[in-house]
């Protein structure tokens, strides 16, 4: 009721060219604004670290199959067809992201649960709190797991196209 009243009272004096909102709102437009710079910047970071992590995964793969390509090669010749040799890469590719996710996921919890920060805009202070919570662990490990799946699959093909007669050959 009264800020009704004051509301009338400043929008029809026209001395007065301000524009009357409970505080509350004003802060939440403020946090809006924020929050929307937050997303984009927060969005271009995610697709240049996930570029990065799928061309990390790439080359330890890519490595790692270099590196095992007598062990590839025997396993072909004992019988193992191309799946079981892909599926070994991939899910040691996964075992990697897995691990890179959880300790990633432990040091942000570590490093930025309950951290305080704030902002100074238009004389006014808006103060913000990280959380850490399980859900957006999981989540992050969940997207370690993707971009370790999509970082390993072109070095699981080529192990399982590896053709052990050259293979051996070559060593």
């Amino acid at each position: 009721a009264d800020y009704t009243r004051f509301k009338t009272a400043v929008e029809h004096d026209p001395r007065l060219t301000v524009q009357v909102e409970p505080e509350m709102r004003y802060f939440a437009k403020q946090a809006r604004t924020l929050a929307r710079f937050i997303d984009v910047a927060g969005t271009i970071i995610l697709v240049l670290m996930g570029l990065g992590a799928i061309f990390a995964a790439l080359n330890t793969m890519y490595a790692v199959v270099s590196d095992r390509t007598r062990e590839i090669a025997t396993l072909r010749i004992l019988g193992f067809g191309r799946a079981p040799i892909l599926a070994a890469v991939l899910i040691e590719s996964l075992l990697f992201a897995l691990v890179g996710g959880a300790l990633g996921s432990a040091l942000a919890y570590l490093g930025f649960n309950g951290y305080e920060a704030s902002t100074l805009s238009n004389f006014s202070q808006i103060v913000f709190r990280f959380q850490v919570t399980g859900p957006l662990m999981a989540t992050g490990i969940l997207d370690a797991l993707i971009l370790g799946l999509i970082g390993g699959l072109l070095p699981a093909l080529r192990a399982a196209r590896l053709a052990p007669a050259d293979a051996i050959r070559t060593l």
